[in-house]
This record gives structure tokens, sequence and C-alpha cells, in this order.
């Protein structure tokens, strides 16, 4: 989305002073998935207690951590390979364990949140999320690098932090409902689009031929999926 790529562009801005701050003291990126990783594991356990408004603000501040675990290896040198596949995989966990936590919200028959119907919606969004990491996983595999689709990991990570922030159980908890069936949506979309964008990049090329597709090649900067 070029609206999301514009407020990504102006929150590197924003952060520009604390990142370099980070990188003046040789703060160590894997450290800032670390964190970045246990305060949205928070968020997972807020949801879980039924503090939607904490668990939104807790999923924002851990974007903001991912964020500034990336740009702080690009500017301080300190990234690596390693670092790469740690933020990504635990990217990956955090996500499975907020929608667990959203998960836990729903099946909760003590009050009047709970909502059978949410459960079956948020495992699809979850399984929607990881599908759309899994085909930017594998296109990267072979080469390319897969960002197309309506939402990948920061506006996941918008879409619910804001709502629950925002909203929290105002309504029954209407938005994030709404949010959540719209992901589960969107999500199975995007990785479509990504299945789709793989075949026009990738379709006749033997597994041991080149890619020559005009940007297509993939980005070692980027572990956005």
């Amino acid at each position: 989305m070029r609206s999301l790529e514009t407020l990504r562009g102006g929150a590197y801005r924003v952060l520009t002073p604390l990142t370099n701050w980070l990188v003046e003291r040789r703060v160590h990126p894997n450290a800032l998935t670390t964190v970045g990783f246990l305060v949205t594991c928070g968020a997972a356990l807020a949801f879980h207690g039924h503090h939607v408004r904490t668990a939104g603000f807790l999923v924002l501040l851990g974007g903001l951590f991912d964020i500034l675990d990336g740009r702080v290896a690009r500017l301080s040198g300190l990234g690596s390979k390693f670092g790469a596949f740690y933020d990504s995989t635990l990217d990956r966990i955090s996500e499975i364990a907020v929608f667990f936590g959203i998960l836990s919200l729903y099946n909760d028959y003590r009050v009047e949140l709970g909502d059978v119907g949410m459960i079956y919606w948020t495992m699809l969004a979850m399984a929607g999320s990881l599908m759309i990491s899994y085909t930017r996983s594998r296109a990267e595999s072979m080469g390319l690098d897969c960002r197309v689709g309506l939402v990948p990991r920061a506006e996941r990570v918008v879409l619910i932090g804001l709502s629950a922030l925002l909203f929290g159980e105002d309504g029954r908890g209407i938005v994030l409902k709404l949010v959540v069936i719209l992901l589960a949506v969107l999500s199975a979309i995007t990785a479509i689009q990504r299945i789709v964008w793989v075949y026009q990049h990738a379709r006749g090329v033997p597994l041991d031929g080149e890619l020559a597709a005009a940007g297509g090649i993939r980005s070692e900067e980027s572990n956005e999926s």
C-alpha cells in the first residue's frame, strides 16, 4: 500500500534521532529484536486477560522495535544473516502469540465478548498471515523479492494495534472483530497475489535456471513479510 509506505517513511524520519542514539551506543539489533518479541508476547497475554487497549499499545510498541532493529542493523553494520533469520523467526512466533491471545479473548464463555464464530475467523487470520510469510520466504529461496499484496506484516500490526488501542471492547469489541475478519479475508487474498506474482516471474524457469525479471531480485535489506 503506497499510503502505508509514505507513513513508514515518515516514521523512519521521526525515529532517526532514536535510531542514531542506539547506533552510537552500539546497541545490538538482536537485543532490540528480543525486546520487541517480549513486548509482543506481553500483548498476547494482555488480550488473554481482556486488557484489550493495553494489548493494542503493546502490539504497536512491538512494531516500533521491529522497525528499530532493522534500521539499527543496517546503520551500525551489526546486521548478520543470523540476525535476519532470528528477526524473521521471532516475528512469526510473536504473530502467532498475538493471534492466540485474540483467540483466547473470544474463547471465554464467562463474558459477553465470548464468540465461537470469532475463534474460527481468528484461526483463518493466523493461517493467512503464516501463508503470507511462507510465500515470501519460498520466493526468496528462489532469489525473488516478493513483497506484493494488500496486508504484509506492517499493515497487520497497524490494523490490530490501532483497533485494539482505540476501541478496546467498546460495543462488544465490534471494531476488533471486524479487523480480524478483514485480516482473514485480505490475508488469503495477499497469499494468492504472491502466488500469482511468483508464477508471473518464475514460470517456465528450470530449478537451476536464473531469474532475470526486472525488479524481482531479492533484496537483503528488508525482512518484512
